[in-house]
């Protein structure tokens, strides 16, 4: 069997889009939901076509053969319908991908399968469709439990809704539940992000995923804070607040395992840990990003232009099936090849995320140098600043350093 890869499926469409939002989503293109699905499983199709049958196409392993010499299956470890709004999505199209994606991959038994979701979206008969479809690990877009602050976030639902969606996914069955919180918010206070995290802590969810605010250019909360109609958050008090989720999530038995991501023992989110591990993992719908075989490539933003492309590509036979191939024909927007520079200071990037950190053994059986060799005076600095250290043969950032990861991080993108 060959590696298992990390399989990403994206959903573009929202009932409404939230004014801090800058991903590739849309709102009032509902008519395209069915073409748009039919688009979709044709390149889960293709693409397992190609990384099972095609001996030009490989990932990190060459395809596997069975001792009768029929090709197997790419192997997926983890499945996740990002967005988007994946729960927007009538439930018979989710359970459609799933079986699609069941007959182009060889899905792991333990595969882990997550769903992002709007609280308003998750009722019980929505949630019994996604389990009877495979879906066993539910994210909540929660946010904030302040309905002021929801309000300003143009969020559709209200802290009450979004406990009782977490209550539904329990009483149906699920048991891994992530819930995404945001601080550092326009007039967000310390106190109402204690009262955001003392109920959410509560409520005991496997996974929390808790992100700063950032202005994205262009994104109408952008212009609000930009002309003063809004005001521009504080960025000490951010880390404050960030501090505080630390404080509270650790005494309540979570680990930190990722800067912006806690977990109970066991429930770390395996389909990103294939990112931050820079393992393989294949993207598909527009604006989808793949990283397979030393290419780094993107789907075309457009929902339109991607059905359009799909179908003009789906005749290609499986030989063809690759990066630069469908880049030529318009599929792709971008297809790269990652040299090993690149490689090595992005693995710095998104390992140095995890409280693991990068291990020296890795770094050298992958590239074939230590990080002592590669990095010296990037280490050297960054130790002496407080921002990174060593346990053991892991380089690790500090308790600092999680406040200032970019700026760790740009010294081994350089």
């Amino acid at each position: 069997m060959s590696h298992p890869i990390a399989l990403y499926l994206h959903i573009p469409f929202c009932e409404t889009k939230c004014p801090y939002c800058d991903f590739n989503t849309y709102a009032g293109i509902e008519p395209l939901i069915p073409q748009y699905v039919d688009a979709l499983a044709e390149e889960l199709r293709l693409w397992g076509q190609a990384l099972a049958d095609s001996p030009k196409v490989k990932v990190i392993l060459p395809p596997q053969k069975s001792s009768e010499g029929r090709r197997v299956p790419q192997q997926v470890g983890t499945i996740f319908f990002g967005g988007g709004t994946p729960s927007y999505l009538p439930p018979q199209h989710i359970q459609r991908l799933m079986d699609t994606a069941r007959a182009s991959f060889h899905l792991l038994p333990d595969a882990e399968a997550t769903l992002e979701s709007n609280p308003g979206d998750v009722t019980p008969e929505r949630l019994a469709a996604w389990r009877q479809a495979g879906i066993n690990r539910l994210s909540i877009g929660v946010q904030s439990l302040d309905d002021g602050l929801l309000s300003l976030l143009g969020r559709r639902h209200t802290s009450a809704e979004a406990v009782q969606a977490y209550r539904n996914a329990r009483a149906a069955g699920f048991t891994n539940v992530n819930l995404d919180l945001m601080f550092g918010l326009p007039r967000q206070t310390l106190a109402q992000w204690r009262d955001t995290l003392a109920p959410i802590l509560d409520l005991r969810p496997e996974h929390l995923s808790m992100y700063c605010l950032t202005l994205e250019e262009g994104t109408p909360l952008w212009a609000w804070v930009r002309s003063g109609a809004v005001p521009e958050p504080d960025p000490d008090l951010a880390a404050d607040m960030y501090l505080l989720a630390q404080e509270l999530a650790e005494a309540a038995g979570y680990d930190h395992y990722e800067i912006s991501n806690w977990a109970l023992p066991g429930y770390e989110a395996r389909h990103n840990l294939a990112y931050w591990r820079s393992q393989p993992y294949l993207g598909v719908g527009p604006g989808a990003h793949s990283y397979l075989d030393g290419y780094r490539f993107a789907v075309a933003k457009s929902p339109r232009t991607y059905i359009q492309q799909v179908r003009e590509c789906s005749s290609l036979p499986a030989s063809l099936w690759t990066p630069q191939a469908l880049k030529e024909r318009g599929l792709l927007e971008s297809s790269e090849a990652i040299d090993a520079r690149t490689a090595r200071g992005e693995t710095m990037m998104m390992g140095l995320r995890l409280s693991e950190g990068v291990a020296d053994a890795a770094f050298r059986g992958r590239f074939g140098v230590g990080l002592r060799e590669t990095y010296a005076s990037q280490i050297l600095d960054l130790e002496e600043v407080g921002l990174l250290c060593w346990e053991g043969d892991c380089l690790k950032l500090t308790a600092r350093g999680k406040l200032l990861g970019n700026e760790v991080f740009q010294r081994f993108l350089g």
